[in-house]
């Protein structure tokens, strides 16, 4: 484990780098950019959750007065299969089918045509005069159902992956994951306690306040120039490349800010569209989601159900745990099953355990990331098991955590070892934590939970100019949700010894900077973080060069040292220090400009654990519940800038919080939503939340130069069992089934 080390911007809270063009308005987000002549694009979506599209005519809307190109599935190139990179991937001709539908409608707001016309009133006009003909089939909404011999099929292509022989009979389960080590049964047996439990979760939205908007406008040479609200630019290019079977070089994406994404702006809905109907108008077209198509037609997270069997020894050693668990994909195979089985038991050590994991299609939307997508599913059975071996076992439920907490050389269930971790250090802050140690209110009860996510690394690149006058410019691919900018700017001035306030941090567009994966998996400050220190000490490498060509000394007779070249140690030449701005200034006379470059695929992300308590009250009249307090504790390795950390314990807490207690989609038996809007989808308000506690564990990522690890998902994998726990401890009974809202709670009460 790296030693404390003291930083000198490091760890300092400056004030975000976009933030007055934010508080100003001048900001420009998706819906903002506007182009001479522009058109407006709308979208048909299926009345019908599940039904056979057997003709799209668009020739009326056409001729309507003010359209000027409509498109339907057909005008669509021929879906190719392979693989999409990224969080936001998938397969290609899956991505393909759902941006516009081909054959089938398979849930209800599936785009079945698009039109660009002179006003949004004339598209909608227009949308009303293409006719679809519908054969309208059963859809199929719940996962278990889905997966019974018999059950309607969304897909008959589609035959299970992952089981032990090829499947011959299609089915409605996309695929199959099991985990495995140990003897189970024999584990069972060393067990002196053993619980048992169901738990489901319905599908849940990210919930961000902007909604998909785009601009495309495609040149008389057939080159697409698109703005776009996204995570990832580079990967959205990509995936359109591969929908419309265009080159990537004939794609400029450009990232406008984002107003959230949290994993649902990885994948292209509008993107593919709007470069269509601007090719087929030869004019500018933007296209914009209202709230109620966000909800209907873009990614929600998986809806699960999950089997949690769990067993440990009277001094709380665990013993054996198993789980069988369904996730909900939606409509195309992509239910977070890998990342929810994985994530499962890796708290803990634990010698047998066997988990069985299953991506159902169902006639809903295509499943998105979010925010740790599959772990806050599955981790809340596991936390929900552990608070009852707790009770059973009449043990401080963060003792029983303590007793089999994973630490540095534990083996994960996914394989490798883990190196320095921090929930030892997470759990042992929450045990002494003054709302832990309070006594819990009247009318509460009291919730524990851990949580944790991989990160992963993936690959960034960045350059870092040096301008005439010393100011640092880092130019990089990763769109900036979380203040990345920010902690870009701090670690580079960390590296080159320079004030904060002497470096701007810029996202380019895809022909300005080089190659950066999505935004996403908890990886911008450690991987694009890393490529902008590896570009700074390119930085100083040069820099030392043309110190020791300007002093006439070799160049290990230099030194840099709080942003300036020094002579080292024993160095005979009587030479003044030259700074940046001095190497800079003189650049011409040296070699020319001073350019820092690094690209690369970043290893070693560094887990994430967090412990999460929380204070909840319940009405026992009304089943209301009130959040009375909450904290959130997790190990960020090294805190680059502590205030967006905390701001990121306190979104995840918030979110997970929403899920736990109100947020579900509510489908009708013919699979429309019946609460597609803010009103009836009802996310916390701050009125509904305490302030939220944070405490941030730095335990140094020994793999990242600053010991960075994510952040951004491990928060909200813990308050929907946090959530659970508090609520049994209030009313005595456990609630497998969330969202935990006075109904629910009523009937727990009268069962």
């Amino acid at each position: 484990m790296a030693e404390a080390v003291s930083y000198k911007s490091i760890g300092t809270r400056p004030i975000r780098p976009d933030g007055v063009d934010k508080v100003t308005g001048r900001a420009q987000f998706g819906a903002d950019q506007n182009l001479p002549n522009m058109l407006y694009g709308r979208v048909l979506r299926s009345p019908h959750a599940h039904a056979v599209i057997k003709s799209v005519d668009v020739s009326a809307a056409l001729a309507l007065e003010g359209v000027y190109a409509a498109i339907s599935g057909a005008d669509f190139p021929g879906p190719k299969g392979g693989a999409l990179g990224g969080e936001g991937g998938g397969d290609v001709s899956d991505v393909a089918k759902n941006v516009m539908a081909r054959d089938k409608a398979l849930y209800h707001g599936h785009a079945v045509a698009a039109v660009a016309a002179r006003s949004q009133k004339i598209a909608e006009d227009a949308l009303a005069l293409i006719k679809v003909e519908y054969q309208v089939l059963t859809p199929v909404l719940d996962v278990i159902a889905a997966m019974n011999e018999g059950s309607p099929l969304l897909n008959e292509k589609n035959f299970t992956k992952g089981l032990p022989e090829k499947a011959t009979q299609p089915s409605n389960v996309a695929s199959v994951m099991k985990l495995a080590r140990g003897n189970v049964d024999e584990g069972f047996e060393q067990a002196d306690v053993i619980v048992e439990g169901e738990y489901t979760i319905p599908m849940a939205h990210q919930g961000y306040i902007e909604p998909h908007a785009c601009t495309a406008t495609v040149n008389e040479e057939g080159k697409a120039t698109v703005w776009c609200s996204t995570q990832g630019h580079f990967e959205f290019r990509a995936m359109t490349s591969k929908i419309l079977d265009m080159k990537v070089s004939d794609l400029k994406f450009i990232a406008t800010e984002i107003g959230g994404g949290f994993g649902g702006k990885t994948v292209v809905y509008l993107e593919p569209l709007a470069i269509m109907l601007s090719k087929a108008s030869g004019r500018p077209v933007k296209m914009m989601m209202t709230r109620e198509e966000v909800f209907r037609a873009t990614g929600p997270t998986s809806g699960t159900v999950c089997r949690v069997k769990v067993g440990a020894k009277k001094d709380g050693t665990l013993t054996a745990a198993k789980t069988w668990m369904a996730y909900e994909a939606g409509a195309f195979a992509g239910g977070p099953i890998g990342p929810g089985a994985m994530s499962i038991y890796a708290p803990y050590r634990l010698e047998n355990f066997h988990v069985e994991a299953y991506d159902v299609l169902v006639n809903k939307p295509k499943v998105a990331a979010y925010r740790a997508p599959g772990a806050p599913q599955s981790m809340h059975a596991m936390e929900c098991a552990m608070d009852e071996i707790a009770r059973k076992l009449n043990m401080d439920p963060i003792d029983l955590r303590l007793k089999n907490a994973a630490t540095e050389g534990t083996q994960a269930p996914y394989g490798p070892k883990f190196p320095a971790i921090g929930l030892i250090e997470c759990l042992e802050a929450a045990k002494v934590h003054p709302n832990y140690t309070s006594p819990v209110p009247a009318g509460a009860g009291r919730g524990v939970a851990v949580g944790f996510w991989f990160n992963v690394g993936m690959q960034s690149s960045a350059e870092v100019r040096i301008n005439e006058d010393g100011t640092v410019t880092v130019m990089e691919g990763s769109p900036d949700i979380g203040g990345s900018r920010a902690s870009m700017c701090l670690m580079a001035a960390e590296t080159l010894g320079v004030e904060y306030q002497e470096v701007k941090a810029y996202v380019g567009d895809t022909e300005s900077t080089g190659f950066c994966n999505v935004t996403g998996g908890s990886r911008t400050t450690f991987a694009t973080g890393m490529a902008v220190v590896q570009a700074c000490e390119d930085i100083i490498a040069q820099c030392k060069s043309r110190a020791a060509a300007t002093w006439g000394v070799d160049e290990d007779q230099v030194e840099w040292e709080d942003g300036q070249a020094i002579p080292a140690p024993g160095t005979n030449a009587d030479v003044k220090p030259l700074s940046l701005a001095d190497i800079a200034g003189n650049a011409a006379k040296t070699g020319g400009p001073l350019l820092g470059r690094a690209s690369l695929n970043a290893q070693g992300p560094g887990a994430s654990f967090a412990v999460n308590l929380t204070d909840l009250a319940v009405d026992r009249e009304t089943g209301k519940v009130d959040v009375l307090s909450f904290t959130a504790i997790q190990d960020a390795g090294t805190a680059i800038h502590p205030a967006y950390v905390e701001g990121q314990l306190q979104g995840g807490a918030a979110q997970g919080l929403g899920w736990a207690l109100n947020e579900e989609y509510i489908y009708d038996a013919n699979g429309v939503m019946q609460n597609a809007g803010f009103l009836d989808y009802r996310v916390p308000v701050a009125s509904d939340l305490p302030m939220i506690d944070t405490q941030i564990i730095e335990v140094p990522n020994p793999s990242h130069p600053y010991g960075v690890r994510g952040v951004g998902e491990t928060p909200i994998v813990a308050p929907l069992a946090a959530a659970a726990n508090a609520i049994r401890d209030a009313i005595g009974v456990r609630v497998y089934d969330l969202p935990l809202s006075p109904p629910r709670i009523l009937k727990a009460l009268e069962g």
